[in-house]
């Protein structure tokens, strides 16, 4: 039975990110290469056990290595990202980043035959054979299992504030969605997703996982998709919130402020804070705003009571926690915006093109 344990939990602060990729052609247009770029040949010496195929074909992950600091994640992030561009151009292929690729369309493209993915697919059925998404998911690390699970608990109300800064899928199967984020809520779509409700303590946590696998929910702790969870496994708290990004700048932002959340968070736990009692129903419709809306969005306050500004939430955040990254996305165009204004001013072509990893390193 695949399940972690309490004592994976016995490090403070490390860092790992997991970022989803689309394989292209040289226009740009999704195109089958994970048998090539997985399995097919040797990766760079970084990749290595670092890469992995998803869903689809056209569809990979990349890990970094566990890091101590935030410095040590930018040059992580960047080596695995060059490392990922060279190995795919030297097989023919090249790298693009968003939440959903704009030319992608699930009909026609192959699945992986990974036994994994077709057990996945014989059992959810229509939801998991259209998932052609990508996100970024950032672990932090956390030295007590009950101290993780409260963190992952309280974490739920600032997940839309990142989705909604991340927004960067507003196309999917050629369709314009109206969304800013259509991979959130196409993804929602699949079993155990979206956000999750409190636990009291990491044991409530370990029994549901458990509880899942024994009953043939799940085929392995993996399957708990959840926008935010305690991973038993790898003992950190991670975020699973944002979308695919071509620009490294937006994913160190993202991983710079879910840091300084854990580790605020983390220091509240010690000091014996009471946790927050959310209803669910309220996390879901700052969800359904950051989607609808991206940085547009007003989400509600933490009483409830009032709908706030994201650009004034952003603000107090950054000041509160000491953190510059998500300003500066916040002030940039917004990716979904950037999609539709390049597919209606020069079209697909373009669009395509600036999805691409080479030459947008400094979009922000």
């Amino acid at each position: 039975m695949d399940l972690g344990s309490r004592d994976a939990f016995d490090r403070m602060g490390t860092l790992g990110i997991e970022e989803e990729f689309f394989i292209v052609d040289d226009a740009g247009r999704p195109t089958s290469g994970t048998d090539e770029l997985v399995y097919g040949n040797e990766p760079p010496s970084i990749l290595e056990d670092r890469i992995d195929h998803e869903l689809f074909k056209f569809v990979l992950e990349t890990q970094t290595p566990t890091v101590d600091s935030l410095a040590a994640a930018r040059e992580a992030v960047s080596e695995v990202r060059a490392a990922l561009v060279e190995h795919a151009n030297r097989h023919g292929f090249k790298i693009a980043a968003a939440g959903l690729h704009p030319a992608a369309k699930w009909r026609e493209l192959e699945h992986a035959e990974k036994p994994r993915y077709r057990a996945q697919l014989d059992r959810i059925q229509y939801p998991q054979h259209r998932n052609t998404t990508a996100g970024v998911h950032v672990h932090v690390g956390v030295d007590d299992a009950d101290k993780a699970v409260w963190i992952a608990n309280e974490l739920r109300w600032y997940l839309p504030i990142m989705l909604a800064l991340s927004a960067n899928s507003p196309y999917w199967n050629d369709f314009d969605t109206g969304l800013e984020s259509a991979r959130a809520k196409i993804f929602e779509a699949l079993p155990n997703t979206g956000v999750p409700t409190a636990f009291e303590d990491f044991e409530a946590f370990e029994s549901f996982e458990r509880r899942m696998v024994e009953t043939d929910s799940i085929n392995d702790r993996g399957e708990l998709w959840f926008d935010v969870r305690p991973h038993s496994s790898h003992g950190t708290v991670e975020i699973r919130a944002p979308d695919g990004q071509a620009d490294p700048e937006y994913v160190l932002a993202f991983v710079e402020y879910t840091e300084a959340l854990v580790e605020d968070l983390a220091a509240r736990y010690e000091d014996g804070e009471s946790g927050t009692d959310h209803r669910r129903e309220f996390l879901d419709e700052n969800k359904w705003r950051a989607i609808r809306h991206g940085h547009e969005a007003e989400l509600l306050s933490r009483e409830w009571t009032e709908p706030v500004p994201l650009g004034e939430l952003v603000e107090r955040e950054a000041d509160r926690l000491g953190v510059s990254g998500i300003v500066n996305v916040f002030d940039a165009e917004s990716g979904a915006d950037r999609q539709r204004r390049l597919k209606e001013s020069e079209g697909l072509d373009s669009l395509c093109s600036a999805l691409l990893l080479e030459g947008n390193e400094s979009a922000v």
